[in-house]
């Protein structure tokens, strides 16, 4: 009897939850997005804890492995997550040092040219002055330049004003970017720092409330997914590498400007899977543009040639290598992910997928290979 009031009990009260989804739907779907506004720092640190760890975990294995000094036993960590941070701050410097000097430069001279532009609009305006057909023609038309102006003073006043109610929103958005990103950044290096506790005690939670075989299933997954997501980061890192190194190549033997600057920049940018290398790409032809027009068209061309060679052969090759995905479920991956879910899902598309892959694999073996089944009649000799 009790056990029937009990499942009497557990599905009224998922029959109440499914109703009151039903009946108020925005009312919930409000409620976890404020609740999701006010974690995503939380989750964000989660995130950045788990990218650098792949860095620290090995950097800490050849960092004074079998050093007997306690002090630096106990200090170990801490100085492994500051030579991770002093990595990723080195590497982003250098790339920035040589793309920003040769993108302020190439701005300059644009502006510097500005006024030459200006003189050149004027002479031909005085020219049209001059020409007596073309002024009895526009002073035919019967223009009210008193309205016009009116009407071009109206519309840069509202302009300006939508460009300060933007500059503001702009600003306090950055300001509340900054401020989320400080505390991602110290949630993640509290992670880092004291991962072995928190998975301690995460481990005696879930053995207080969780049967054993629950527990082992769990863990299998989790173990399958970290190996892929961690594999699928540094196949990433990977591929970023080679594709920065065959733009630069590239780029130096078809003579294009800034190759190295260009080169290094899209390599940072290709991190992000698929539409990266075109964020660099987008940097790349505003600082050969500047130089020349031309070559900045056929930079376009180059990157489009580059870019069909990165997603059909590289990235598959690589990525999939690393996390023993077919390549053809990689482009799978991405497409779905990216349709589903944009650029997120592009960046998680791929690891979801080799996971989703790995589990279903492992599951057919062990069926197959269960002696529970019986043997395939297909199979015997006759």
């Amino acid at each position: 009897m009790d056990i029937n009031r009990r499942t009497i009990v557990k599905y009224g009260l998922i029959v109440l939850l499914a109703l009151f989804i039903l009946v108020y739907p925005t009312q919930i779907y409000g409620f976890l997005m404020t609740i999701l506004g006010v974690i995503m720092p939380l989750i964000l640190g989660g995130i950045l804890a788990y990218a650098l760890n792949i860095l620290v975990k090995r950097i800490e294995k050849h960092f004074f492995p079998n050093t007997k000094m306690k002090w630096l036993k106990k200090s170990k960590r801490a100085w492994v997550i500051v030579l991770s941070l002093i990595i990723i701050v080195l590497i982003l410097a250098v790339v920035f040092r040589l793309v920003i000097p040769q993108f302020i430069s190439a701005w300059t001279n644009l502006f510097k040219s500005v006024p030459a532009i200006f003189t050149d609009i004027s002479d031909f305006a005085q020219k049209l002055n001059k020409n007596s057909v073309i002024s009895e023609q526009i002073n035919s038309m019967n223009v009210n330049w008193s309205s016009v102006q009116a009407k071009v003073m109206k519309y840069f006043t509202s302009s300006l004003t939508n460009v300060f109610s933007s500059s503001l929103e702009l600003v306090t958005g950055f300001a509340k970017g900054i401020v989320n990103f400080i505390l991602a950044f110290t949630f993640a290096i509290y992670i880092l720092a004291s991962k072995e506790k928190l998975g301690g005690q995460i481990n005696r939670v879930s053995k207080a409330f969780m049967k054993e075989k629950h527990r082992e299933k769990i863990k299998y997954f989790l173990n399958v997914t970290d190996n892929m997501f961690s594999s699928f980061i540094a196949g990433q890192v990977v591929e970023a590498f080679i594709l920065g190194s065959l733009c630069a190549i590239g780029m130096w033997i078809f003579q294009f400007p800034y190759a190295l600057p260009v080169g290094a920049f899209i390599g940072i940018t290709a991190l992000i899977p698929i539409i990266g290398a075109w964020l660099g790409g987008a940097v790349g032809f505003l600082l050969i543009a500047v130089e020349s027009p031309l070559k900045a068209v056929l930079f376009i061309v180059f990157i489009l040639v580059l870019q069909q060679i990165e997603s059909n052969l590289i990235y598959p090759k690589v990525v999939g290598t690393s996390i023993g995905l077919p390549g053809i479920w990689v482009l799978a991956a991405i497409t779905v992910g990216g349709g589903l879910a944009g650029i997120v899902g592009m960046l998680v598309g791929v690891p979801i997928f080799a996971t989703a892959y790995t589990l279903l694999q492992h599951s057919v073996r062990g069926r197959l290979n269960s002696p529970k089944l019986e043997p395939d009649p297909t199979s015997e000799k006759d």
